[in-house]
């Protein structure tokens, strides 16, 4: 019984995790607004290693159209724009000696479209994962010893109610992206 518990809390972690997943895709598709999670990927050349941008700059959003970087040292500003330019996320950051500024260009009605398609793709792998996870766990379940045939069976049906509620949760996800991707 015991090992059940443990095989189903393991199910629901892994369906958990394909959901923080889901969360941290749709944090890097822009709808539009500037979100300092849109530079999470970028990595600048600092003392010859390559380091998140977010450890050698503040970033904020002093509108809701521009992305400011304020780099913790001023020689960093050169690498910083670089790194912008060869990430290829459809920016173009202006140096001021000060800061670095990236004015967050209007999306058009196809790049919207485009990038609805791009988060459902998200969603359906992380419904993947949440199925995947389901699978693992009844196939362990199977494979468990000492558990009567109706404790399994009672097992599995957990597993398929917790399957529902994260295959749910992510298409409600979806719904808020594609509603604050497609508003204008």
């Amino acid at each position: 019984m015991e090992e059940l518990e443990l095989i189903i809390e393991a199910t629901k972690e892994g369906m958990e995790a394909s959901l923080k997943h889901l969360e941290s895709s749709f944090n890097k598709i822009r709808a539009g607004r500037a979100n300092p999670a849109m530079l999470q990927s970028i990595l600048v050349e600092y003392y010859g290693s390559l380091t998140p941008l977010s450890q050698i700059a503040n970033i904020s959003v002093p509108d809701g159209m521009t992305l400011s970087i304020q780099p913790w040292e001023k020689a960093n500003l050169g690498p910083i724009e670089k790194a912008i330019f060869q990430a290829n996320l459809g920016f173009t950051p202006s140096n001021n000696g000060e800061t670095i500024i990236i004015n967050i260009p209007p999306l058009t009605e196809e790049r919207r479209k485009d990038l609805v398609k791009q988060a459902k793709a998200e969603c359906e792998n992380a419904k993947i994962g949440i199925r995947k996870a389901r699978q693992e766990a009844n196939n362990d379940i199977k494979k468990t010893d000492g558990i009567s045939d109706d404790l399994k069976k009672n097992g599995e049906e957990k597993i398929q109610v917790l399957t529902d509620k994260y295959t749910k949760l992510a298409e409600e996800y979806l719904a808020v992206k594609e509603k604050e991707i497609m508003t204008v």
